[in-house]
């Protein structure tokens, strides 16, 4: 019950004052702001992005990203161009290993049989039927059906040399053993969507899928819809031969990241040289309307809408410079951030954007997430306190049909926003900015769950006008107030600040019931230890303090297509760490992974580290976090265990 209670106190008791007065910003910005700002405008940019297979690297990426820059200077924003950074397999950018360009020509799966040949599926029908990182090939064989494809017991009995193997596992799960091991000559994929209240219900769906970039074995892989597929297997099943032939023309090749940018320029000659970026990702098979041409668009709203009101003399140009940065997701973030430190050194706080757009035929819950405990800062606070204030706005409108700023877009819906104000969710390139490489606070703007997340069905009719038009002001409203902030700022930031507090103070009173004494010691130390940091961040925001660590390897360990530690130390001996599969009360592995690395590098002693995570995600024991920082020393991320 206290969950429930948290929500609802926190979406509407915290932004009282805001009955009287938006928060943060004067009410003639949040007015030009919410005037200027077009749902619609921004669902356009969608329907033209979400025609493009975005794949890394691949010739309909980077006529999407040649669409963003053009609208981008149309818009009035500065030095909007694309940025080109290689990668062909061999490159490093800080942990990330580069992955070659990969585009795909021609693809068509048919069925072969005496009353007539059948299109399947194809490149031109359906851009995700064929899986990423394919290569070509020519192929007529039979059909067979070893379930998930990943395990010796699929194969057991069956012979698939030279055949075609339908899984029900994503496509690069049947190369190890089907392909390398048994001769396989590709594979047919009919993953589900991911797991989500409503997964298996879409059966006529296709899933984006994927083989492993890296792998020494090459083949090809078509993704089908489970209705199609399971009409194969009980044909299968009865003892039916299904012969098909399937042919590819695609594959890797040497390229690059493109990554489009452009910006504001701020008014004051010495804080113009720091920078608040706004980020998404651009990268995503077509239609990837939600994931993630929303954020696109909606950071691209949020560009030309300042520009246009600061042209016109409605709100003051910002003291900080605003850029706006549309990379392939996590591998083009790692390359900006490592190939351009002196970008890196003038970033103070991220807007990242990251499914923004979903109507209600979606499912999703819009969130304005926190970062990581092990970066506090007042900056989550203040994406929170638009956030909360548009929660009222839009909850009055929907219940009265009466509200000041409803936000609400012609061609949109009237539903309340509803945005859940919580703490940190991994999963985008907000992780590699709030990396301890960088150490840079970001707020996180994004849709979850999503039914059609990497489906076909990821549509721009899905989208919702009304969603897009309040992400864009909650972004906006932020990074503009984060640009212009100066020590007159200060008691409407630490209004925010102590909101926060208030959210904070509120999930420990959850938290501590059920633990022993020490853990709920250790908690409250954590929490008082936490909200002083954020305090002091105000200050230091405000005097340009900052100082970034020294280190010689940069970025998390697990990013796109590649992990680092199994690359340095060898999967079998990663596969035996144990926090990588701890499950706590409130994150799994990965996540305490990720905080371990963020305060090791920091400096941070074993024991202490097992107390902030613990604190953060739940108790967790001393030595799972002993043997991960060993590993972590082993391939000379940190230098020394303390």
């Amino acid at each position: 019950m206290l969950k429930s209670f948290l929500f609802g106190f926190v979406a509407i008791s915290t932004t009282a004052s805001a009955q009287q007065r938006p928060p943060l910003l004067s009410e003639p910005v949040i007015d030009a702001l919410a005037k200027e700002l077009s749902g619609e405008r921004a669902h356009e940019t969608i329907r033209q992005i979400s025609g493009n297979h975005r794949v890394r690297g691949s010739r309909p990426y980077r006529a999407a990203a040649d669409f963003i820059i053009a609208r981008a200077r149309e818009g009035g924003l500065d030095s909007a161009r694309v940025e080109e950074f290689p990668a062909d397999g061999k490159i490093f950018y800080g942990t990330q290993r580069s992955r070659p360009a990969w585009d795909a020509e021609f693809a068509e799966l048919w069925e072969i049989s005496r009353s007539g040949n059948k299109l399947i599926t194809g490149w031109d029908k359906e851009p995700m039927s064929v899986a990423e990182d394919s290569e070509s090939g020519d192929v007529t064989a039979e059909l067979v059906d070893v379930g998930t494809g990943s395990s010796e017991k699929d194969y057991a009995g069956k012979n698939v040399n030279g055949k075609l193997i339908l899984i029900s596992s994503q496509a690069d799960a049947g190369v190890p053993l089907g392909v390398a091991k048994y001769g396989a000559a590709g594979i047919i994929s009919y993953a589900q969507n991911q797991h989500t209240g409503w997964w298996g219900e879409n059966t006529n769906l296709v899933r984006w899928g994927h083989l492993d970039t890296f792998s020494p074995t090459k083949t090809f892989a078509f993704m089908v819809s489970p209705e199609v597929a399971t009409a194969f297997k009980n044909r299968l099943a009865r003892g039916e031969r299904v012969t098909l032939h399937a042919k590819v023309k695609a594959g890797q090749h040497p390229g690059a990241y493109s990554v489009g940018t452009a910006m504001i320029r701020g008014a004051d000659p010495k804080l113009s040289q720091q920078e608040i970026v706004f980020s998404c990702h651009l990268d995503h098979p077509n239609p990837g309307a939600n994931d993630n041409a929303s954020g696109c668009a909606a950071i691209l709203e949020v560009g030309i809408t300042l520009s246009k009101l600061i042209k016109d003399g409605k709100i003051p140009r910002p003291a900080r410079t605003i850029r706006f940065v549309w990379p392939p997701e996590v591998e083009g973030t790692m390359a900006i951030l490592n190939a351009k430190p002196e970008w890196a050194k003038r970033i103070r706080a991220v807007v990242h954007m990251d499914m923004v757009g979903a109507g209600l035929e979606s499912k999703s819950v819009f969130h304005v997430s926190a970062g990581p405990g092990s970066l506090p800062s007042f900056v989550y606070d203040i994406g929170q306190a638009f956030g909360a204030w548009v929660n009222e706005q839009t909850y009055k409108y929907a219940a009265t049909g009466e509200s000041k700023y409803p936000l609400i877009s012609p061609k949109g819906g009237k539903e309340p926003l509803l945005a859940a104000l919580d703490e940190y969710d991994m999963g985008s390139d907000h992780d590699v900015y709030q990396d301890a490489s960088w150490g840079i606070p970001a707020i996180y703007l994004h849709d979850w769950p999503d039914r059609y997340i990497h489906t076909t069905w990821d549509t721009s009719d899905k989208i919702d006008p009304t969603k897009l038009l309040r992400a864009a002001f909650i972004g906006a409203a932020s990074g503009y107030f984060l640009a212009s902030m100066s020590a007159k700022d200060f008691s409407e930031a630490k209004r925010a600040v102590d909101a926060g507090a208030l959210r904070r103070q509120l999930r420990l009173h959850d938290r501590v019931v059920g633990l022993d004494d020490g853990e709920a010691a250790n908690l409250r130390r954590y929490y008082n230890d936490y909200q002083a940091k954020v305090s002091v961040s105000v200050s230091s925001f405000i005097e340009a303090q900052k100082s970034p660590p020294i280190l010689s390897i940069r970025g998390p360990m697990s990013v796109f297509g590649y992990d680092y530690l199994s690359d340095k130390l060898g999967a079998e001996r990663v596969d035996k760490l144990r926090l990588l599969k701890y499950q706590g009360l409130r994150g799994a592995g990965g996540d305490y992974a990720y905080e371990v690395l963020n305060l090791a590098r920091g400096g941070m002693r074993a024991s202490d580290i097992r107390n902030t995570v613990s604190a953060i995600y739940g108790p967790v024991p001393l030595d799972q976090i002993v043997e991960y920082l060993q590993a972590l020393r082993d391939a000379q991320v940190i230098s020394q265990l303390q």
